[in-house]
């Protein structure tokens, strides 16, 4: 298991300014830190890489799609242009050094038109990632499509259906973004509904009820760890919030108070409670058997 932290707490758009956040990310026992890919032009891949190996991290990537990009878009002219925007941000995934792009990549968050998803609309982002595989397998790359809570999407709400459409789109490198918020919101139960994502599972989002640090709120976070162990889950689990006064970015995440003391203590907190609750989860496994 590795253990990674979303850059989102400190920033929107990761980069070389960011870079001295580096090793006290190392030194507070994370494995790699997750940066947020909106646009390929303006993503410092080449120098993301160097500062993460400098500092002895990983990456992973999370996508996000800016307003003009959807997959399902009733104009094809769109659709496409999406399908060449998702090409790009896999090779920017690979050249960043990750192997994981993940997130709600088929329409943009809040993107709410008054309805249920469509026949076609399911049809279109099938096609698209079916057509992407390729890409993915060339560069080495695997995405994570993430269902969101409701207020959020309409398209992809719970794990069932996240499920069904990696059966449908049946590429190896397509599968799941499982996040502990949104599905805290969606899942009767959320040990249950990562068994169902077991086979597909590509990333796992950790982040408390209400954004702030996990463990101090009421996912059931035993029920977690238990099902990851049991579908045999060995990725990241990465601690996914948001910084409190960031601009944009904290307003797009409804973040309109402090969740913490501070963003750093959602991180250094966090994955204390993370490793302990995944290594407890382990002994009382070793001590049934």
């Amino acid at each position: 298991m590795k253990f990674g932290v979303n850059a989102f707490l400190w920033t929107g758009h990761f980069g070389s300014a960011d870079f001295a956040l580096l090793p006290q990310i190392r030194e507070h026992g994370f494995d790699g830190v997750e940066v947020a890919l909106f646009r390929p032009s303006q993503f410092e891949a080449t120098a993301i890489r160097r500062a993460l190996e400098a500092s002895k991290l990983e990456c992973t990537v999370c996508g996000v799609f800016p307003k003009e990009f959807s997959l399902v878009d009733s104009d094809p002219a769109v659709r496409q242009r999406t399908r060449a925007h998702l090409s790009d941000c896999i090779k920017a995934t690979a050249e960043a050094g990750a192997r994981v792009i993940a997130g709600p990549l088929y329409a943009p968050v809040g993107y709410l038109p008054g309805r249920r998803r469509t026949a076609d609309e399911w049809k279109w982002v099938v096609e698209a990632y079916q057509e992407l595989g390729p890409v993915l397998a060339r560069h080495n790359v695997f995405v994570g499509v993430e269902p969101l809570n409701r207020f959020e999407t309409y398209f992809l709400n719970t794990t069932a259906d996240g499920v069904a459409l990696c059966e449908q789109i049946g590429h190896p490198r397509v599968g799941l973004l499982w996040d502990t918020f949104h599905a805290n919101i969606e899942e009767k139960s959320l040990g249950n509904a990562l068994r169902k994502a077991g086979p597909h599972l590509k990333h796992v989002h950790t982040c408390e009820n209400d954004r702030g640090i996990p463990g101090t709120g009421h996912v059931d976070w035993a029920g977690v760890f238990r099902a990851l162990r049991e579908v045999r889950y060995d990725g990241w689990l990465t601690i996914e919030s948001f910084g409190f006064t960031i601009g944009e970015l904290s307003a797009a995440a409804s973040i309109w108070r402090d969740l913490a003391e501070s963003p750093e203590e959602i991180a250094w907190e966090g994955i204390k409670f993370l490793k302990r609750a995944w290594n407890g989860v382990a002994s009382q496994a070793g001590r049934q058997k």
